[in-house]
């Protein structure tokens, strides 16, 4: 979503890293003259609960008509053993946006992993750490050489602390997880995308003198002082976005992000919404994508693609497998050609609806 004027230019390095090396597959990735840059399945043991985590993640650049060599915005990053802790990983997906989003994203990405790792509360209080590295890569950005004035980027990451997921969200990326409930298996979103459909988000903005207004809107083709825009789901593709009192900026269509110092002014905080889950036998597997992604398609579509391509007769499957792995009983078998059908539906859909795409990232 993003901006009012899209997203900008990426560095190629949006694809990053920082894995230590300590799965069981080596890290393998794929780019193609289109901009896709895939990795194949990799897998890490976590021995205080002994399962294994099994994943992959693909990123796709988005199409622009009018700037086709318009770079990726998005970044991810994947760090397993954190702190050396062979039970700690670390998921993320960053989207950035404005003209230095490309950048921002790709500090953002580096520098929360960094102050996380180095956190000594780490394992004692989760949840203070997360918050506290978020607050503090946002002032290491503020204070860095990019302009996030008019830039910035989301966030929604997942930590993983031996059997126990915890998620934290600034912005409209998301993450969900799949759940058995008898023969159907059902999406559980982990995040809530913090935009102004959101009553509480909405209230939140205000207070601080925010305009909420979709483009249509704000250019007078339709009413400024209807405040209701219908749902996420049937917006048309022109969400109610932030402006201030008295000009046509900054247009943001989240409530909450890394970055964008002047809509910080009117209330977009850097301060995460933090989720934990127990995992269980009937958790099969996260998804955690840029807003890419889930723009056009339900979290509830996006399990259903995955279950299809990633099928195995255990219960954990897909993201989580216990030791004794069974044969896949799907033709695919890994996480990889999920991603593939995730993003190729995604970018259909796009361009079904707009001339345009998204940039598209996703980690299963």
């Amino acid at each position: 979503m993003g901006c009012a004027h899209g997203k900008c230019c990426n560095r190629d390095s949006s694809t990053s890293d920082e894995d230590s090396g300590h799965h069981q597959r080596g890290i393998r990735p794929y780019k193609n003259k289109d901009g896709l840059t895939q990795r194949s399945l990799e897998l890490v043991h976590v021995p205080s609960h002994n399962f294994t985590l099994q994943y992959s993640s693909l990123t796709q650049n988005g199409y622009y008509p009018d700037t086709t060599d318009r770079e990726n915005q998005d970044s991810f990053c994947i760090k397993t053993q954190i702190q050396g802790n062979p039970n700690v990983h670390f998921f993320g997906v960053f989207d950035g946006h404005g003209q230095y989003g490309a950048q921002c994203s790709n500090f953002v990405k580096d520098k929360l992993v960094e102050i996380l790792s180095s956190d000594p509360t780490l394992l004692d209080d989760p949840l203070k750490a997360y918050n506290s590295a978020f607050l503090a890569t946002n002032s290491e950005l503020r204070d860095s050489e990019i302009d996030d004035a008019l830039s910035g980027t989301t966030a929604i990451t997942v930590l993983v602390v031996g059997d126990t997921l915890y998620v934290a969200n600034v912005g409209d990326s998301r993450a969900v997880i799949a759940v058995k409930d008898g023969d159907r298996i059902l999406a559980e979103d982990l995040s809530v995308d913090q935009t102004p459909f959101r009553k509480d988000e909405y209230d939140r903005v205000k207070l601080f003198g925010a305009r909420v207004l979709s483009v249509d809107q704000v250019e007078g083709l339709k009413d400024p002082d209807i405040q209701h825009w219908g749902d996420e789901e049937s917006h048309g593709g022109d969400p109610p976005r932030l402006w201030v009192p008295n000009g046509m900026y900054p247009g943001t269509a989240f409530t909450r992000s890394v970055g964008d110092s002047t809509a910080e002014k009117i209330g977009v905080i850097a301060v995460p919404e933090i989720s934990i889950v127990r995992l269980t036998p009937s958790h099969l597997f996260f998804v955690v994508a840029s807003d890419g992604v889930f723009e056009f398609l339900s979290s509830q579509t996006v399990v259903n693609m995955a279950t299809a391509k990633v099928s195995y007769t255990l219960d954990f499957n897909a993201c989580l497998l216990q030791n004794n792995v069974r044969k896949p009983a799907a033709a695919y078998k890994d996480p990889t050609n999920a991603c593939a059908a995730i993003a190729g539906d995604s970018y259909k859909r796009w361009l079904e609806l707009e001339n345009r795409t998204d940039d598209i990232t996703i980690i299963i």
